[in-house]
C-alpha cells in the first residue's frame, strides 16, 4: 500500500513505515538512544541532539517528500525505530544524493525488519522517488550495517567514502555503498 492524501503510509508484510506523529519521539528515544543501538552513531544523544535530529526528520519529509519514516510493527503496533531515504548531507561527504537508512532498537535486530524495511524504501526511491541511484552510509565497524548494504545488492563505493570522526573517532572514515535502479531489479 501506498501514500493515500497528506500522510505517508507504506505497508510490507509485517511493517508500516509511515510519517512521524508527536507522540512517536519519546518511544523512539527510548528504544533506540541506547549505548548498543548508538555505537556506531556517535554515542548516546543528549537532549540537543535529539532535538535537532527530529527537526532534521521533518525537514527532510517537508523539503524533499521523503524521510527516515518510523516503522511500526503491524502485529502489535510497536515502534520498531525508523528506516526511509533523505538526501545526503553529511559534511565531507557526497550532497544530495539519495540515502536509505535504518535505526532500530536493539530487540528488533537479528529478525529481517531492518532488510524488510530497507527494501521497501529502496522500491519507493526508484519507484515513486524516481531515483537514479541509492547510497547508504557507515562506518567499517558497523558490520551489521554494511552487510546488510551487500545482502539488499548495494556494491561499495571507495569513491564516495569520505573523514569524519562524527561516528567512530577510532576509525573516522565513512564507507559508502550505492544501488541502481536496474541492480535492485536484479538484486530485489
Amino acid at each position: 500500500m501506498a501514500e493515500s492524501g497528506a500522510d505517508f503510509r507504506h505497508e510490507t508484510a509485517r511493517l508500516i513505515l509511515r510519517d512521524w506523529r508527536d507522540d512517536d519521539w519519546a518511544a523512539f528515544w527510548e528504544a533506540t538512544n541506547t549505548p548498543a543501538v548508538m555505537r556506531w552513531l556517535g554515542g548516546v544523544a543528549d537532549a540537543d541532539v535529539r532535538a535537532a535530529a527530529q527537526d532534521r526528520l521533518i525537514g527532510y519529509r517537508r523539503d524533499f517528500g521523503h524521510t527516515f519514516w518510523a516503522v511500526e510493527r503491524k502485529a502489535d503496533g510497536a515502534l520498531l525505530g525508523f528506516c526511509g531515504l533523505k538526501r545526503s548531507n553529511q559534511p565531507g561527504g557526497p550532497q544530495g544524493m539519495m540515502e536509505v537508512g535504518w535505526r532500530l532498537r536493539e530487540d528488533a535486530w537479528g529478525q529481517g525488519y531492518a532488510r524488510e524495511a530497507a527494501a521497501a524504501s529502496l522500491d519507493l526511491a526508484f519507484g515513486r522517488f524516481g531515483a537514479d541511484e541509492v547510497i547508504a552510509l557507515t562506518v567499517q565497524g558497523n558490520t551489521a550495517s554494511w552487510g546488510l548494504m551487500l545482502r539488499l545488492g548495494m556494491e561499495r563505493r571507495l569513491d564516495l567514502d569520505f573523514a569524519s570522526a562524527d561516528f567512530d573517532p577510532d576509525n573516522p572514515v565513512i564507507i559508502a555503498y550505492s544501488i541502481t535502479p536496474e541492480k535492485w531489479r536484479v538484486a530485489a
